[in-house]
């Protein structure tokens, strides 16, 4: 029987509240650079990716190793995840954008990194809004989970944002590109063990 780990959850909170707090610490001491606002959208930005891919990667995980506590955490890490997406988005519209909401809009349809960005940002509203337990018993399990797939295709439109937005070294974005990638080869190649499973069991019952 897997152990309540009851601090798990509260950990997974605590840490993922570390680099808000350390980039106002940050600010605060005038120490993001050159270009603050830019260094904040960088931060936050990318925490927000990691955080997705992280939530993502908790049941190809338990899938490998059969632990049960990663898929524990997946509900924080993923509303974590839009959070700092969240954060990221109204950094650029409030402190770059000035919220002129004209201008921002007009960045939205004619510059792809920022519109790839946005769109990603929007898929996720849906996924925040439907993570209790509730939501799952009112859309019901296979809708819900149809659902919450579109979590891979907000990771891939980060990963291409992340990348557009780089303007030289594109080492860092591809890493997490590839990671991303990882984790839907290992969904599918459960995908495949499962179907012949069953079809397996079926031809078995059926002879």
């Amino acid at each position: 029987m897997a152990k309540p780990l009851l601090w798990l959850v509260p950990a997974v909170w605590a840490g993922g509240a570390v680099p808000v707090v350390a980039l106002s610490i940050r600010a605060g001491q005038d120490a993001l650079g050159a270009n603050p606002i830019s260094e904040a959208l960088n931060r936050l930005g990318l925490t927000a990716l990691v955080f997705l891919i992280a939530s993502l990667a908790c049941t190809p995980v338990q899938l490998v190793t059969k632990w049960t506590w990663p898929v524990r955490i997946r509900r924080a890490l993923g509303l974590l995840a839009f959070g700092y997406v969240t954060l990221h988005f109204l950094t650029w519209l409030l402190l770059d954008q000035g919220f002129a909401l004209s201008a921002a809009l007009e960045d939205v349809a004619k510059r792809p990194f920022i519109t790839v960005g946005f769109v990603a940002w929007l898929l996720l509203v849906p996924l925040a809004l439907t993570s209790t337990s509730a939501s799952v018993k009112r859309l019901g399990f296979a809708r819900w989970k149809q659902l919450h797939r579109l979590a891979y295709l907000c990771a891939a439109l980060g990963a291409v944002h992340f990348y557009w937005r780089v303007k030289k070294d594109h080492t860092e974005p591809l890493v997490y590109a590839a990671v991303l990638g990882g984790l839907l080869l290992l969904r599918a190649l459960h995908g495949r063990k499962k179907k012949a499973v069953t079809a397996g069991a079926g031809g078995a019952g059926a002879a």
